[in-house]
C-alpha cells in the first residue's frame, strides 16, 4: 500500500515537472506567435511556485528552481548563462523562503490552538497566510535577485540593465501569484 502511494506521488510530481518544463519552453513561442509579452508574467516563478504548490515538495521546488533556467538556456540560449545562474539562485531562495514562512505562519496558528494538531489548519486564516508567505517570499527573493544581479553586472559578467521589467509590473504579478495561492489553497483544502 505504501509503495503504491509513493508511486502515485512520484508520478504526480513527475507530471507536474513535465508540465512546468513544457510551460517554460512554450512561453517564448506563444509570445512570438501572439506578440503578447508573456515573459512579463514571470513564467519561471509561476512554474516553480505552481509546481511547489501542486506537489507540496520543497525538494521538487528546488530542483525545478535550478532546472528550469538551465533547460531554457540549453534549449534557447536565453537567458544568457550568468543571468540563468542568477535566476536559479533567486528561484531557489524564493522556494526556501516560502517554505520557511509557511512553517512559521502555520506553527503560529497551531500554537494558538493549544493542541498543536495540524488538522485544524484548514481554517480561513491559513489560505491568507499562505498567500502572505508567497508574497513576502517573492519580494525578498526579488531583492536578493537585484542584489546578486548588481554584483554580476558590476563584475562585468553581463551587459544589460539592472531593472528590465518595470517594478510596478513585478509588484502586480507578485500580488496575482499570491492571490492564486490563496484561491488554490482554499479550493484544494475544501475537497
Amino acid at each position: 500500500m505504501a509503495a503504491s502511494i509513493a508511486r502515485k506521488k512520484a508520478f504526480g510530481i513527475g507530471l507536474t515537472d513535465a508540465v512546468a518544463v513544457l510551460f517554460i519552453l512554450g512561453v517564448p513561442a506563444l509570445s512570438h506567435l501572439t506578440s503578447v509579452p508573456f515573459y512579463l508574467l514571470d513564467p519561471m516563478r509561476l512554474a516553480v511556485l505552481g509546481a511547489l504548490l501542486a506537489s507540496r515538495s520543497r525538494v521538487n521546488g528546488l530542483v525545478l528552481a535550478v532546472a528550469l533556467p538551465l533547460v531554457s538556456f540549453a534549449i534557447s540560449g536565453h537567458p544568457v548563462f550568468p543571468k540563468c545562474l542568477v535566476i536559479a539562485a533567486e528561484l531557489s531562495v524564493n522556494v526556501l523562503l516560502f517554505s520557511c514562512l509557511v512553517k512559521a505562519f502555520t506553527a503560529r496558528i497551531s500554537s494558538r490552538s493549544g493542541d498543536g494538531a495540524a488538522s485544524h489548519l484548514t481554517g480561513g486564516a491559513v489560505p491568507v497566510r499562505i498567500g502572505l508567505a508567497a508574497f513576502i517570499s517573492i519580494l525578498l527573493s526579488k531583492a536578493f535577485y537585484y542584489g546578486l544581479k548588481a554584483l554580476v553586472l558590476g563584475a562585468g559578467l553581463m551587459q544589460m540593465e539592472l531593472v528590465s521589467t518595470a517594478l510596478w509590473v513585478q509588484l502586480v504579478v507578485a500580488v496575482m501569484i499570491s492571490a492564486g495561492f490563496v484561491l488554490f489553497w482554499r479550493s484544494d483544502r475544501s475537497r
